[in-house]
């Protein structure tokens, strides 16, 4: 298996500041930041991956190994090839805390989903005050609307309690996370669709400039006609005009 510091000499080669300068636009944090692709990083991830079953202690030790290096892709690397049997609650909260930018936090979240406390975190996140913990909270909802197929509706309908609770937050990171989810989670199903677009229906009723940006929003896809057909439902609902 390859070393942190091989992975993060590779890396560190590829460095682009003119592709940090970019990504600064994008919101991205440029601090610890070298420029290099996502389908690099996905390249290196696919070359470890067979570690998680060869040899799963090996790799979770180096995942720690490239997090602790605070660069920002090789933290996002250390996310994407992490073996979620060996994260623990409190690595994940340490990790998320130290997050400083919407596209590690994002690159996370599959992570995350895959741990036995998927659930309890994107709860117990979505309530935080700081904004990528919050962000966490919400893009991990996403991510388990996603992937957890056989789950019931009965968590996603919290979720939505959560979504609305939160929606009024104006921070940037945060209130597109949470549109996101109730996006998503209105995506599974059509029980969860009507859910969804009757949370939407509430916000958009909202005092809060957030809350009626996310319910707008929510609602033009969730009543979209390719989403309806998708779920097998009438192509005329209560719509967003």
């Amino acid at each position: 298996m390859r070393t942190a510091e091989d992975i993060v000499a590779e890396l560190s080669s590829l460095a682009n500041p003119d592709n940090v300068a970019g990504m600064a636009r994008y919101g991205i944090s440029p601090v610890g930041t070298l420029g290099v692709s996502i389908p690099v990083l996905r390249a290196i991830a696919r070359e470890l991956k067979p570690y998680r079953k060869s040899d799963p202690g090996a790799l979770h030790s180096l995942a720690c190994e490239l997090w602790s290096t605070g660069l920002h892709e090789v933290r996002i690397l250390a996310a994407l090839v992490d073996v979620p049997a060996l994260v623990t609650p409190e690595q994940a909260d340490a990790w998320v805390a130290e997050m400083d930018s919407w596209d590690v936090v994002d690159m996370s979240s599959d992570l995350w989903a895959a741990t036995p406390f998927g659930y309890s975190k994107a709860e117990e996140w979505a309530g935080r005050a700081e904004e990528f913990v919050k962000r966490s909270g919400f893009v991990l909802m996403c991510a388990l609307a996603v992937h957890d197929k056989k789950a019931p509706d009965a968590p996603f309908l919290h979720f939505l309690t959560l979504v609305e609770r939160e929606s009024a937050d104006e921070r940037n990171f945060a209130k597109k996370a949470v549109n996101w989810a109730l996006r998503q989670i209105g995506k599974r199903n059509r029980d969860l669709n009507a859910a969804a677009v009757a949370v939407a229906q509430r916000l958009r009723q909202s005092d809060s400039k957030a809350a009626r940006w996310i319910a707008s929003d929510a609602l033009r896809e969730l009543t979209s006609a390719s989403i309806r057909t998708r779920l097998g439902l009438q192509l005329d609902p209560t719509s967003d005009k």
